[in-house]
Protein backbone atom coordinates (compact mmCIF):
# COMPACT_ATOMS: atom_id res chain seq x y z
CA UNK A 1 0.00 0.00 0.00
CA UNK A 2 1.08 3.55 -0.76
CA UNK A 3 1.68 5.46 3.25
CA UNK A 4 3.76 8.61 3.85
CA UNK A 5 6.41 7.52 6.18
CA UNK A 6 9.00 9.23 9.13
CA UNK A 7 11.77 7.42 8.24
CA UNK A 8 14.26 9.51 10.20
CA UNK A 9 14.80 12.36 12.75
CA UNK A 10 15.70 15.49 11.54
CA UNK A 11 15.95 18.09 14.04
CA UNK A 12 16.22 21.16 11.96
CA UNK A 13 14.43 19.97 8.19
CA UNK A 14 12.05 17.46 9.56
CA UNK A 15 10.92 17.24 5.74
CA UNK A 16 14.11 16.00 5.37
CA UNK A 17 13.01 12.65 7.00
CA UNK A 18 9.87 12.78 5.48
CA UNK A 19 9.16 9.21 3.15
CA UNK A 20 6.14 8.24 0.74
CA UNK A 21 5.65 5.36 -1.16
CA UNK A 22 5.07 1.73 -1.02
CA UNK A 23 4.57 0.36 2.33
CA UNK A 24 3.43 -3.07 4.05
CA UNK A 25 0.25 -3.91 4.85
CA UNK A 26 -1.11 -3.11 7.97
CA UNK A 27 -1.25 -6.57 10.39
CA UNK A 28 -5.08 -7.25 11.80
CA UNK A 29 -4.85 -9.33 15.02
CA UNK A 30 -7.73 -10.41 16.61
CA UNK A 31 -10.16 -8.23 17.83
CA UNK A 32 -8.88 -5.39 15.30
CA UNK A 33 -10.22 -4.00 11.88
CA UNK A 34 -8.51 -3.01 8.66
CA UNK A 35 -10.10 0.79 7.51
CA UNK A 36 -9.29 1.86 4.10
CA UNK A 37 -9.03 5.08 4.67
CA UNK A 38 -10.74 7.99 3.09
CA UNK A 39 -9.52 11.23 4.22
CA UNK A 40 -6.50 11.36 7.47
CA UNK A 41 -5.91 15.20 8.82
CA UNK A 42 -2.22 16.45 9.40
CA UNK A 43 -1.36 17.69 12.66
CA UNK A 44 1.63 19.55 14.68
CA UNK A 45 2.39 15.89 16.14
CA UNK A 46 3.56 14.90 12.49
CA UNK A 47 6.48 17.81 12.31
CA UNK A 48 7.15 16.47 16.14
CA UNK A 49 7.90 13.13 15.23
CA UNK A 50 9.70 14.04 11.82
CA UNK A 51 12.05 16.58 14.11
CA UNK A 52 12.49 13.08 16.70
CA UNK A 53 11.08 15.31 19.65
CA UNK A 54 9.36 12.65 22.21
CA UNK A 55 10.52 9.84 20.55
CA UNK A 56 9.32 6.26 22.00
CA UNK A 57 12.26 3.57 21.86
CA UNK A 58 12.32 1.81 17.68
CA UNK A 59 9.37 4.27 16.99
CA UNK A 60 11.12 5.09 13.39
CA UNK A 61 9.84 4.43 10.86
CA UNK A 62 6.64 5.10 11.45
CA UNK A 63 3.73 5.81 9.42
CA UNK A 64 2.83 9.28 10.17
CA UNK A 65 -1.09 10.43 11.03
CA UNK A 66 -3.49 10.17 13.98
CA UNK A 67 -6.58 11.37 12.53
CA UNK A 68 -8.46 9.52 9.45
CA UNK A 69 -12.24 8.71 8.55
CA UNK A 70 -12.60 5.92 5.98
CA UNK A 71 -14.77 2.48 5.93
CA UNK A 72 -14.30 -0.76 7.57
CA UNK A 73 -14.13 -3.97 6.33
CA UNK A 74 -18.09 -4.63 6.63
CA UNK A 75 -18.60 -1.58 4.70
CA UNK A 76 -19.62 1.03 7.33
CA UNK A 77 -18.14 4.63 7.29
CA UNK A 78 -15.96 5.06 10.51
CA UNK A 79 -14.03 7.77 12.71
CA UNK A 80 -10.67 6.09 13.63
CA UNK A 81 -10.06 6.78 17.87
CA UNK A 82 -6.43 7.04 17.74
CA UNK A 83 -5.94 6.02 21.45
CA UNK A 84 -5.35 2.32 22.01
CA UNK A 85 -6.22 1.69 25.45
CA UNK A 86 -8.06 0.11 28.33
CA UNK A 87 -11.00 2.46 29.42
CA UNK A 88 -10.69 0.43 32.60
CA UNK A 89 -7.62 0.73 33.12
CA UNK A 90 -7.57 4.54 32.75
CA UNK A 91 -10.48 5.47 35.37
CA UNK A 92 -13.00 5.72 32.45
CA UNK A 93 -10.25 7.25 29.96
CA UNK A 94 -8.00 5.38 27.70
CA UNK A 95 -5.90 8.11 27.41
CA UNK A 96 -4.89 7.70 31.31
CA UNK A 97 -3.98 3.54 30.95
CA UNK A 98 -0.54 3.21 31.37
CA UNK A 99 -0.22 1.36 28.80
CA UNK A 100 -2.14 2.91 26.36
CA UNK A 101 -0.80 3.14 22.81
CA UNK A 102 -1.39 5.81 20.32
CA UNK A 103 -1.25 5.52 16.14
CA UNK A 104 2.27 6.87 14.59
CA UNK A 105 3.84 6.25 17.83
CA UNK A 106 4.26 2.72 19.10
CA UNK A 107 1.30 1.73 16.49
CA UNK A 108 1.31 2.46 12.01
CA UNK A 109 -0.42 5.65 11.47
CA UNK A 110 -3.43 6.56 9.48
CA UNK A 111 -1.50 8.70 6.53
CA UNK A 112 -1.73 5.33 4.09
CA UNK A 113 -4.32 3.66 2.14
CA UNK A 114 -5.07 1.30 5.23
CA UNK A 115 -4.68 1.34 8.99
CA UNK A 116 -5.64 -1.16 11.19
CA UNK A 117 -6.90 -0.69 14.92
CA UNK A 118 -8.98 -2.39 17.80
CA UNK A 119 -12.80 -2.90 16.54
CA UNK A 120 -13.53 -0.57 19.96
CA UNK A 121 -11.63 2.50 18.45
CA UNK A 122 -13.86 2.50 15.21
CA UNK A 123 -16.58 5.33 15.71
CA UNK A 124 -19.83 5.77 13.15
CA UNK A 125 -19.38 8.10 11.00
CA UNK A 126 -22.65 10.54 10.78
CA UNK A 127 -23.58 10.60 7.10
CA UNK A 128 -23.93 14.72 7.26
CA UNK A 129 -20.22 15.00 7.63
CA UNK A 130 -18.38 14.28 4.93
CA UNK A 131 -15.22 12.12 4.99
CA UNK A 132 -12.91 15.52 5.10
CA UNK A 133 -14.87 16.95 7.83
CA UNK A 134 -14.94 13.34 10.13
CA UNK A 135 -10.92 13.27 9.74
CA UNK A 136 -10.55 16.25 11.28
CA UNK A 137 -12.48 15.50 14.55
CA UNK A 138 -10.46 12.61 16.49
CA UNK A 139 -7.05 15.03 16.96
CA UNK A 140 -7.28 18.86 16.95
CA UNK A 141 -11.38 19.29 17.45
CA UNK A 142 -11.63 16.20 20.65
CA UNK A 143 -8.99 18.21 21.65
CA UNK A 144 -10.57 21.44 21.80
CA UNK A 145 -13.68 19.88 22.88
CA UNK A 146 -12.45 18.22 26.47
CA UNK A 147 -10.27 21.69 26.65
CA UNK A 148 -13.70 23.47 26.56
CA UNK A 149 -16.60 21.12 27.78
CA UNK A 150 -14.62 19.21 30.62
CA UNK A 151 -11.37 20.64 31.44
CA UNK A 152 -12.10 24.46 31.37
CA UNK A 153 -14.43 24.48 34.45
CA UNK A 154 -16.68 26.90 33.36
CA UNK A 155 -20.13 27.07 31.69
CA UNK A 156 -21.62 28.96 28.78
CA UNK A 157 -22.02 32.51 28.92
CA UNK A 158 -18.36 32.71 30.53
CA UNK A 159 -15.78 34.45 28.70
CA UNK A 160 -13.21 32.00 27.38
CA UNK A 161 -9.86 33.10 25.75
CA UNK A 162 -7.71 31.23 22.78
CA UNK A 163 -4.58 31.60 22.14
CA UNK A 164 -3.04 30.68 18.82
CA UNK A 165 -6.40 30.60 17.42
CA UNK A 166 -6.19 30.18 13.53
CA UNK A 167 -4.78 26.93 14.62
CA UNK A 168 -6.58 23.48 14.15
CA UNK A 169 -7.59 23.19 17.80
CA UNK A 170 -7.61 27.29 17.88
CA UNK A 171 -10.19 27.40 15.02
CA UNK A 172 -12.29 24.26 16.90
CA UNK A 173 -12.36 26.46 19.83
CA UNK A 174 -13.79 29.05 18.59
CA UNK A 175 -16.40 26.98 16.56
CA UNK A 176 -17.35 25.28 19.38
CA UNK A 177 -17.43 27.90 22.01
CA UNK A 178 -19.11 29.83 19.79
CA UNK A 179 -21.73 27.17 18.93
CA UNK A 180 -22.23 26.47 23.27
CA UNK A 181 -23.02 30.09 23.89
CA UNK A 182 -19.58 30.81 25.58
CA UNK A 183 -17.81 34.56 24.85
CA UNK A 184 -14.85 33.18 22.95
CA UNK A 185 -12.28 35.88 22.59
CA UNK A 186 -9.11 34.75 20.40
CA UNK A 187 -5.27 36.13 19.72
CA UNK A 188 -3.79 35.83 16.60
CA UNK A 189 -0.96 37.34 14.93
CA UNK A 190 -2.06 38.10 10.76
CA UNK A 191 -5.26 40.55 10.42
CA UNK A 192 -6.35 38.60 7.57
CA UNK A 193 -6.58 35.39 10.59
CA UNK A 194 -8.15 37.84 13.00
CA UNK A 195 -10.74 38.82 10.54
CA UNK A 196 -11.61 35.16 9.85
CA UNK A 197 -11.97 34.33 13.35
CA UNK A 198 -14.35 37.18 13.91
CA UNK A 199 -16.45 35.21 10.93
CA UNK A 200 -16.50 32.03 12.71
CA UNK A 201 -17.60 33.93 15.99
CA UNK A 202 -15.21 35.19 18.09
CA UNK A 203 -16.91 38.10 19.96
CA UNK A 204 -13.12 40.11 20.60
CA UNK A 205 -10.39 39.23 18.28
CA UNK A 206 -6.46 40.90 19.60
CA UNK A 207 -2.84 40.57 18.15
CA UNK A 208 -0.38 39.16 20.36
CA UNK A 209 -0.08 41.88 23.49
CA UNK A 210 -2.88 43.76 22.79
CA UNK A 211 -5.36 44.87 25.63
CA UNK A 212 -8.29 42.62 26.73
CA UNK A 213 -11.53 44.09 27.77
CA UNK A 214 -11.19 42.39 30.91
CA UNK A 215 -10.30 39.46 32.70
CA UNK A 216 -10.98 35.85 31.08
CA UNK A 217 -12.64 33.20 33.27
CA UNK A 218 -10.54 30.81 31.30
CA UNK A 219 -7.44 30.59 28.77
CA UNK A 220 -7.15 27.67 26.37
CA UNK A 221 -3.77 27.58 25.02
CA UNK A 222 -1.81 24.93 22.71
CA UNK A 223 1.27 27.60 22.09
CA UNK A 224 2.86 27.09 25.56
CA UNK A 225 6.64 29.15 26.14
CA UNK A 226 5.04 32.22 23.84
CA UNK A 227 2.08 32.88 24.99
CA UNK A 228 2.50 31.75 28.74
CA UNK A 229 2.99 35.11 29.88
CA UNK A 230 -0.36 36.47 28.09
CA UNK A 231 -2.37 33.69 29.52
CA UNK A 232 -1.16 33.95 33.38
CA UNK A 233 -1.81 38.07 33.15
CA UNK A 234 -5.24 37.41 30.87
CA UNK A 235 -6.93 35.34 34.28
CA UNK A 236 -9.22 37.11 36.19
CA UNK A 237 -8.40 35.16 40.23
CA UNK A 238 -9.57 32.17 40.35
CA UNK A 239 -9.40 31.77 36.51
CA UNK A 240 -7.85 28.32 34.48
CA UNK A 241 -5.50 28.03 31.93
CA UNK A 242 -5.89 24.68 30.09
CA UNK A 243 -3.09 23.67 28.21
CA UNK A 244 -2.76 21.18 25.20
CA UNK A 245 0.71 21.73 23.78
CA UNK A 246 3.50 23.51 23.69
CA UNK A 247 4.43 24.52 19.99
CA UNK A 248 6.72 27.35 20.94
CA UNK A 249 8.24 25.51 23.43
CA UNK A 250 7.56 24.28 26.81
CA UNK A 251 9.77 25.51 29.16
CA UNK A 252 8.30 29.12 29.82
CA UNK A 253 9.11 31.25 33.43
CA UNK A 254 6.29 29.77 35.80
CA UNK A 255 5.48 32.64 37.19
CA UNK A 256 4.34 31.17 40.70
CA UNK A 257 3.55 34.15 42.39
CA UNK A 258 1.19 35.45 40.01
CA UNK A 259 -0.53 31.62 39.90
CA UNK A 260 -0.55 31.00 43.85
CA UNK A 261 -1.23 34.55 44.88
CA UNK A 262 -3.77 34.86 42.05
CA UNK A 263 -5.05 31.15 43.49
CA UNK A 264 -5.05 30.40 39.44
CA UNK A 265 -5.66 26.82 38.19
CA UNK A 266 -3.42 24.93 35.36
CA UNK A 267 -4.28 22.39 33.98
CA UNK A 268 -3.02 19.95 31.00
CA UNK A 269 -5.06 17.64 28.87
CA UNK A 270 -4.43 15.50 25.84
CA UNK A 271 -7.04 14.16 22.98
CA UNK A 272 -10.53 12.72 24.50
CA UNK A 273 -11.71 9.98 25.13
CA UNK A 274 -13.84 7.26 22.52
CA UNK A 275 -16.68 8.46 23.80
CA UNK A 276 -16.59 12.07 23.64
CA UNK A 277 -14.92 11.56 19.82
CA UNK A 278 -18.96 10.34 19.44
CA UNK A 279 -20.43 12.52 21.15
CA UNK A 280 -18.66 15.45 19.37
CA UNK A 281 -19.89 14.15 16.14
CA UNK A 282 -23.56 14.14 16.93
CA UNK A 283 -22.70 18.13 19.02
CA UNK A 284 -21.62 18.76 15.04
CA UNK A 285 -24.51 17.19 13.65
CA UNK A 286 -26.87 18.76 15.81
CA UNK A 287 -25.62 22.19 15.62
CA UNK A 288 -24.42 22.46 11.66
CA UNK A 289 -20.89 22.97 12.83
CA UNK A 290 -17.76 21.83 10.45
CA UNK A 291 -14.62 21.79 10.93
CA UNK A 292 -12.64 24.95 9.28
CA UNK A 293 -10.25 23.21 6.07
CA UNK A 294 -7.36 25.03 5.35
CA UNK A 295 -6.94 22.53 2.39
CA UNK A 296 -7.35 19.50 0.79
CA UNK A 297 -4.54 17.49 -0.87
CA UNK A 298 -4.02 14.03 -2.19
CA UNK A 299 -1.98 12.02 -0.09
CA UNK A 300 1.13 12.15 -2.31
CA UNK A 301 1.50 15.54 -1.49
CA UNK A 302 1.53 15.67 2.14
CA UNK A 303 4.63 16.81 2.54
CA UNK A 304 3.34 20.03 1.06
CA UNK A 305 1.12 20.10 4.00
CA UNK A 306 3.09 19.90 6.34
CA UNK A 307 5.33 22.55 4.99
CA UNK A 308 2.14 24.66 5.15
CA UNK A 309 1.39 23.99 8.81
CA UNK A 310 5.49 24.73 10.03
CA UNK A 311 5.27 27.87 8.43
CA UNK A 312 2.31 28.45 10.22
CA UNK A 313 0.45 29.98 7.02
CA UNK A 314 -2.63 27.69 7.81
CA UNK A 315 -5.94 28.81 9.16
CA UNK A 316 -7.34 25.19 10.23
CA UNK A 317 -7.11 21.84 9.37
CA UNK A 318 -5.05 20.14 6.43
CA UNK A 319 -6.43 17.40 5.14
CA UNK A 320 -5.29 14.81 2.59
CA UNK A 321 -7.77 12.74 1.06
CA UNK A 322 -6.56 8.94 -0.19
Amino acid sequence: MYAVVAERSVPDAPLEGLRTGPWPEPECPEGWAVVSVRAAALNHHDLWTLRGVALVPGQLPVVLGSDAAGVDEDGNEVIVYPVIGDPLAGGGDETLDPASQFLSVEQPGTLAERVAVPRRCLIPKPPELSFAEAACLPGAWLTAYRMLFEKSGVEPGSTVLVQGASGGVGTALVSLGHAAGYRVWAVSRSADKRRRLTELGAEVVVAPGERLPHKADAVLDTVGQATWPHSLKALRRGGRLVISGATSGDSPAADLGRIFANQLSVVGTTMGTAAQLARLASFCVRTGVRPVIDRVLPLARAGQGLAAIESGEVFGKVVCLV
